[in-house]
């Protein structure tokens, strides 16, 4: 049970940092930073803390045939999703791309039962149904136009592109995260991700204006290499070594919640009756979703 309440806060300590990102990393693109620069330095950044951690992780060698799923898991957790998401962002506003991340379960919860055979329990189905309406709630009645968003269509479209990337990744790799030791399989992620996401994204890296970048937007990289990239692989790599991955994906729902309230504090959006109640849907739909059924008491 221990282990299950620390997984289950591992995944709402990522949960927690991804929904800051939509407001935090939007504030210093493009003026300061294209989406594919982002991406080299959350990359490289990854590549160097998780290559440096394995000094201090169990020495292991991973079998020939799972380099293949590595490298599947690089291309869809590390490349694509990475990719979409913040060229997404760009083009969309933080509260369309902390929406449109409620695909995520649903996704998540298909290829779990058609991929991993998991089973789907009528309270989780109703956890997951519930908070897809908070969520849809949030779309469809808490939606503003913003001037920051020059093609929000194509925008959202990227980020759905990222969510069902993510929900790939997570069915990949978590056998691994079962397997091995979490470091050992990231290095091997961001070793590919470097590998993949070079060629498309040096370019723009080297065309930085270092000098121009202002002092908190040196903080938002930092945020973003450190907390999105770092943090969030490693948390999330602890919370799939205990929970399925359809239970992961589910904390996806509170991202919303967690990024207007951090709008409205940042001064970025405000808080309507609206919005107060489709967080309560989906923050119900979390506790629906990730509960487990009660085990018989044997009888002695």
């Amino acid at each position: 049970m221990r282990k299950r309440i620390l997984a289950l806060l591992a995944a709402l300590g990522a949960t927690t940092i991804y929904g800051l990102n939509h407001t935090v990393a939007k504030g210093i693109m493009p003026e300061h930073l294209s989406p594919f620069a982002f991406i080299f330095l959350r990359v490289i950044g990854g590549f160097v803390f998780f290559w440096a951690a394995t000094w201090f992780a169990p020495k292991e060698r991973i079998e020939r045939a799972d380099f293949k799923n590595i490298f599947l898991a690089a291309v869809f957790g590390a490349c694509i999703n990475m990719l979409s998401f913040f060229s997404g962002l760009e083009l969309s506003t933080p509260i369309n791309s902390a929406l449109i991340v409620t695909t995520t379960p649903i996704t998540t919860l298909v290829l779990s039962v058609i991929f991993l055979k998991e089973e789907v329990t009528k309270l989780k189905t109703s956890g997951i149904a519930l908070g897809f309406l908070g969520a849809l709630s949030l779309i469809l009645l808490g939606q503003e136009v913003r001037s920051d968003a020059p093609n929000p269509t194509l925008g959202n479209a990227l980020i759905m592109l990222n969510s069902i990337s993510y929900s790939i990744y997570l069915i990949i790799v978590r056998n691994l995260m079962q397997k091995y030791n979490a470091f050992t399989i990231l290095k091997w992620i961001f070793t590919f991700s470097l590998l993949l996401n070079t060629p498309i994204t040096l370019n723009d890296f080297m065309a930085i204006d270092w000098p121009g970048i202002p002092l908190w937007g040196y903080g938002t990289i930092a945020f973003v290499v450190i907390g999105v990239t770092c943090m969030t692989f490693l948390l999330n790599a602890y919370a799939m070594s205990e929970l399925k991955a359809s239970t992961i994906g589910v904390f996806s729902y509170v991202q919303p919640v967690i990024a207007i309230v951090f709008a409205v504090i940042a001064g970025k959006d405000r808080f309507t009756a609206t919005k107060i109640a489709a967080a309560t849907l989906v923050f119900t739909g979390v506790f629906m979703a990730t509960r487990k059924k009660a085990k018989p008491k044997e009888v002695s």
